[in-house]
């Protein structure tokens, strides 16, 4: 007699579609799982944090209610998503849930804790935006010091800005520029390899990580914090947010970088002291920032930074591409495979 198929409930959103998900099972699985999904509105609306909701502490950068979350997961044996949250008390109405594929780099929607005391399962897709914020973060590096986004900026008020092709205005190549990365992970290691045809001096800051072979012959240098600050003329940060990096950059580190210099931040808002760089930026210690995320975001309509004209601001998308979509599916698709045959799962949180 066949084995009926699994239950496998799937919540996705407007970026991380549910249909999405489905064809990646299919391909990795077969019939071996029933789906049956339903969509969030992320992100047409905000993510939300447990520290403002009661019985929801400890989650953050979560969607949906937890009623509707618990009822359409029900009797489910696996859970697949993206922002759904799973919280303790949630738990109590999913008696049969004994998976849960996160497609994020980090299972922060789920209280970790209470899935192990009932010995569920949860994995995750580390790296699978990597390949998408290395190359925002080029493009953030070339806005800036190319003055891309303040030619842009003119434009659009129709003032026509002659004087960014001044010698005393205009840009420098990354060519003849030193570029400090903070962190070598999945994301920084990329950051590098796009950042060798530029022809610039590479500096990489990571205390965890020694740097690849190939890296270091074709010139690229390890370097502590304050060697890295002191001397790049671009510093962008690729670290994990910890108690150790939380306001990595304050006022003391910011003012150890270079006069001129530029930061670029496409990791997580927390790494940087925003007031500390508002201060930095207002009296041209740096030349400039690139911002992708933010202390809170949405970010407030009257946010000093976002009035400053030395400033390049999006509203945290460096990860969101097509690609990523492809391969955090595939990924969640493969655990549940790894699941379903008794296997290891590849990333377990």
């Amino acid at each position: 007699m066949d084995n009926p198929a699994r239950d496998c409930a799937v919540i996705g959103d407007h970026f991380m579609r549910p249909a999405a998900f489905e064809q990646a099972i299919r391909a990795a699985c077969g019939d071996a799982v029933a789906l049956r999904s339903m969509t969030l509105p992320w992100p047409d609306l905000p993510m939300e944090h447990g520290y403002a909701t009661p019985g929801m502490d400890g989650l953050k950068e979560y969607q949906g209610d937890p009623a509707i979350i618990a009822g359409f997961v029900g009797d489910a044996e696996i859970l697949v998503t993206h922002l759904a949250p799973v919280s303790a008390q949630m738990l109590e109405r999913m008696p049969r849930l004994r998976l849960i594929a996160v497609s994020r780099g980090g299972p922060v929607n789920i209280d970790m804790q209470a899935a192990r005391l009932r010995q569920i399962r949860v994995v995750n897709t580390p790296g699978r935006n990597a390949g998408a914020v290395a190359e925002f973060t080029i493009g953030a590096i070339l806005s800036q010091t190319r003055l891309i986004g303040a030619g842009h900026d003119s434009l659009r008020r129709q003032d026509w800005r002659g004087d960014l092709y001044r010698a005393d205005r205009t840009g420098r190549e990354l060519s003849e520029m030193t570029v400090g990365v903070i962190g070598y992970g999945q994301i920084g290691t990329r950051v590098v390899r796009l950042l060798k045809p530029f022809g610039c001096r590479i500096l990489v800051h990571d205390p965890y990580v020694p740097l690849d072979p190939a890296d270091i012959a074709d010139g690229v240098s390890p370097a502590t914090l304050e060697t890295l600050l002191a001397e790049a003329d671009v510093v962008t940060l690729h670290a994990r947010v910890t108690a150790e990096t939380t306001g990595l950059m304050n006022a003391q580190r910011i003012g150890a970088m270079r006069r001129g210099a530029y930061l670029i931040n496409t990791a997580r808002g927390p790494l940087v002291d925003y007031p500390a760089l508002t201060a930095a930026l207002r009296d041209h210690h740096l030349a400039g920032a690139a911002l992708d995320t933010f202390a809170v975001e949405p970010v407030p309509p009257d946010w000093p930074l976002l009035s400053l004209p030395n400033v390049t601001i999006t509203p945290h998308i460096a990860g969101a591409s097509v690609k990523t979509v492809t391969i955090a599916a595939a990924a969640a698709a493969e655990e549940l495979r790894r699941f379903l045959a008794g296997e290891p799962p590849r990333n377990p949180c």
